[in-house]
């Protein structure tokens, strides 16, 4: 049987690798993106997400524009 948190670890290490992708090689494109990402989610928990994470990130989130699409 497949061990849970090998399982979610593989799917954080995929889900890192498609937002470097994403983003392209430049670390700051990569920040913005996860904090656009972030912020997305978080609207979509209506706000829970945003109590639940470091206050770094959350200033993150204040700061993301709006998400792209």
């Amino acid at each position: 049987m497949t061990d849970p948190n090998d399982v979610a670890i593989g799917d954080a290490a995929e889900l890192v690798e498609q937002l470097r992708h994403l983003a392209g090689a430049d670390p700051a494109d990569v920040r913005q993106v996860v904090s656009e990402v972030l912020a997305a989610l978080d609207r979509a928990a209506g706000g829970a997400l945003r109590e639940q994470l470091p206050e770094t990130i959350r200033a993150s989130l204040d700061s993301a524009g709006p998400v792209r699409r």
